[in-house]
């Protein structure tokens, strides 16, 4: 019985050594953030360092089985400056050194990562190579940081291959505190645990523990025989609107009216229930005529727009609002930026809205 385990354990461990590609490349990018700060000693404030001391400072860096380089902004910014500029910044980076490494990890504050991975995830078409955002919620020189695990794991699952030597997950991702979660279904949920992020609408497609468990059937998969196609195109001219019982008039007709506005992410209650006070929805048909598309998410952090379920919710279908399924809203307003910056119509944005292009929601 003995020796049968032993085969057994030897099988798979020659199995998990031929998995690794000592020729593999990962880039890895910083842009700024927590992981990448030192304390000030004089002041106690959280300052970029020169990530050129990443190795010093992660040690485990040199038992890799692979290849990283890095690519530092400079100067790095923090995660509450970044905006469109910022991430077609990025986006050129990857898109520069696609063809050049396996895959690719990005250092990015925790506060806005769930918007910049949305919004990069809806850049790439078919990807054909892990893009994995990752960062801490504590400085990686600290004693009890959570950016070692983090950033170390996070570059593994960029260069594992499968059996085929293709990427194990050509996804855009983010994986922190041992998730590996899909970028455009996140949404950051904890501002001090090391569990900050959730996937609340969309499985999980890893866990890490004593080794990485891949849930294959929940990845998405390229055409390999396509060409990734790569478009940077945004137009910001969007807003959030958040319901709240009580919300003035005006204050809703202030928004709406906002010049060159062209999409609003419409938070509501439950279901995707808004009031039906006339000058509610006289105001939301004046804009939908103006061409603004108006998207309809829910409040909760769990579940899906179901607007026919309710009469209050019916309202809004008969006025033309889009539903927006169980798409976060970080997604929903990436979403509206890309394909109003490729030069859809608004007819041709409402139709897609309801669409899974990048398996940001879940169609019905």
């Amino acid at each position: 019985m003995l020796w049968q385990i032993v085969i057994l354990f030897s099988k798979f461990a020659v199995k998990l050594l031929l998995m690794i590609d000592k020729n593999a490349r990962v880039l890895l990018i910083y842009t700024g953030g927590t992981i990448g700060m030192v304390e000030n000693l004089e002041t106690g404030a959280l300052e970029a360092f020169n990530f050129s001391h990443l190795k010093s400072n992660v040690p485990e860096m040199r038992r890799l089985h692979f290849n990283v380089d890095a690519y530092l902004f400079d100067p790095p910014f923090d995660s509450s400056e970044v905006g469109p500029r910022k991430w077609q910044d990025i986006a050129r980076v990857v898109e520069e050194n696609y063809d050049g490494y396996d895959g690719f990890v990005i250092l990015h504050g925790t506060d806005t990562m769930a918007y910049t991975a949305s919004v990069m995830s809806l850049m790439f078409e078919n990807l054909t190579k892990p893009i994995i955002f990752t960062g801490s919620q504590l400085p990686i020189g600290k004693l009890r940081t959570d950016g070692k695990e983090n950033l170390i794991t996070a570059l593994e699952i960029a260069a594992d291959k499968d059996k085929d030597g293709r990427p194990v997950v050509p996804e855009l991702c983010i994986y922190m505190q041992n998730l590996l979660m899909r970028g455009n279904r996140t949404t950051k949920v904890n501002s001090e645990n090391f569990s900050a992020f959730n996937s609340p609408n969309y499985p999980y497609l890893a866990e890490a523990g004593v080794g990485i468990r891949y849930h294959d059937k929940f990845i998405l998969q390229p055409d390999y025989s396509k060409p990734v196609v790569i478009n940077s195109r945004l137009d910001n001219n969007v807003a959030v609107l958040k319901l709240f019982p009580g919300i003035q008039e005006h204050v809703v007709k202030s928004l709406l009216s906002v010049p060159g506005l062209r999409g609003v992410v419409l938070e509501t209650y439950g279901l995707g229930n808004a009031p039906t006070d006339r000058w509610f929805i006289d105001a939301l048909q004046e804009a939908i005529d103006k061409g603004i598309v108006i998207v309809n998410v829910t409040q909760c952090l769990y579940g899906s727009v179901e607007m026919h379920r309710y009469e209050t919710g019916q309202h809004l279908e008969k006025l033309g609002v889009v539903s927006g399924h169980d798409i976060t809203t970080e997604a929903a307003l990436a979403k509206l930026m890309i394909l109003q910056g490729n030069g859809r119509s608004p007819d041709q944005v409402r139709e897609l809205m309801t669409v899974s292009l990048r398996g940001e929601l879940t169609e019905r």
